[in-house]
């Protein structure tokens, strides 16, 4: 999570190369899957990251999973931070600074490109199995961020969007470093746990950079609920207008928690790696219904969304737990399909049922 990770996925963009972040936390062999599966001409790395205090060497990891790769890169371009000694393969690693001095001042045409073509692959979290490598367009893709800038996250030109995740999650991809961008917002870039140095460090930030909406999990909530309110209340938050959370359920008790303690409303809404930005969520640019908490909203425009039985196929009654799926055809910005296999792209996501339906693999109730 640092500026040349940014840089380097505004310059995909420019150029037209497809870009694919990889998580920091992953072991080498799952590195080397995703190696092998995307087979990158060039890798984009540094000597380490930073996490909670804790130095992790990012180069040793993707030296370990080169070698177990099959497919070997031509190049890896390398951020030295300081933060770790690493070992440079000689006719293959370049180092980043040097070679944006050599460069320093150049003008790069933009490349245009078919608003079907593909932007990115983005793996899903999944730990079994061949990874899924999401692929996703264009044009579509920047459709729906722009418009979720509008009528969800209200985001306004000269703002500032403090998204509290890492790029190398969909939200990351999405609203840390695109959909802002797109808004003509800032767009805060922050690497660590939201309880180092301090309990405050978040708060911080949003009182010095006078943020406007924050995006977070959860999870993240859950831990700062266990420090005292002192912590957050001691900072000028008067900036912050709203806080969305997604990425699993939130319950009740959190969700009204942090909505009275930073005294603004809680906005959930719930979406997946494959959608690329919410399926449902209350969009407040478009409708002024209250929030319900516990609840992710309602479905947002594009998505028909159904709750069905898993053994009959037929949709939920009140009450009755159910999976969601979405009738197709998926609105932009969503999956186009597995990069490399869309036989399994079809098998996977649209075979569950006895009609084409996509299906989320996530469960959920309707509530009158």
């Amino acid at each position: 999570m640092i500026a040349e990770a940014h840089i380097t996925l505004l310059a995909c963009a420019r150029i037209g190369a497809i870009h694919s972040v990889v998580f920091g936390g992953f072991a080498s062999h799952s590195v080397a899957a995703r190696i092998d599966d995307a087979k990158p001409v060039l890798i984009v790395s540094a000597d380490a990251g930073a996490r909670g205090g804790k130095i992790i060497p990012y180069k040793k990891l993707l030296d370990d999973a080169i070698s177990q790769a099959q497919h070997q890169p031509r190049h890896v371009l390398l951020v030295d931070r300081g933060l770790a000694k690493m070992a440079r393969v000689s006719g293959r690693d370049v180092d980043f600074a040097s070679l944006r001095h050599q460069h320093i001042g150049a003008r790069v045409p933009v490349a245009w490109l078919e608003s079907n073509e593909t932007s990115c692959i983005l793996y899903t979290s999944g730990t079994t199995g061949k990874p899924k490598g999401v692929q996703r367009d264009v044009g579509g893709y920047a459709v729906a961020l722009a418009t979720s800038m509008d009528t969800i996250f209200g985001g306004k030109a000269g703002g500032v969007f403090f998204c509290a995740s890492d790029i190398g999650w969909v939200v990351g991809h999405s609203y840390i470093v695109y959909a802002p961008l797109l808004a003509g917002m800032a767009t805060i870039v922050y690497e660590g746990l939201p309880t180092w140095p301090d309990c405050g460090v978040w708060w911080k930030i949003v009182e010095k950079y006078q943020v406007s909406r924050m995006f977070s999990a959860p999870t993240a909530i859950r831990v700062l609920k266990k420090f005292p309110t002192a912590e957050i209340r001691k900072h000028d938050l008067s900036s912050l207008e709203v806080l969305y959370l997604a990425g699993e359920p939130l319950d009740e008790p959190t969700a009204s928690w942090v909505s009275n303690t930073l005294d603004v409303p809680v906005i959930d809404n719930y979406w997946q790696t494959e959608s690329g930005w919410p399926i449902m969520a209350i969009a407040r640019g478009l409708d002024d219904r209250p929030t319900r908490l516990g609840s992710p909203g309602v479905p947002m425009y594009g998505y028909n969304v159904q709750l069905l039985n898993e053994v009959t196929g037929e949709p939920c009654g009140v009450n009755e737990k159910g999976m969601l799926v979405v009738e197709g055809p998926l609105p932009p910005g969503c999956i186009q399909t597995i990069w490399g296999d869309d036989d399994r792209f079809v098998k996977t996501y649209w075979s569950l049922f006895s009609r084409p339906v996509y299906a989320t693999f996530d469960w959920g109730h309707p509530r009158c």
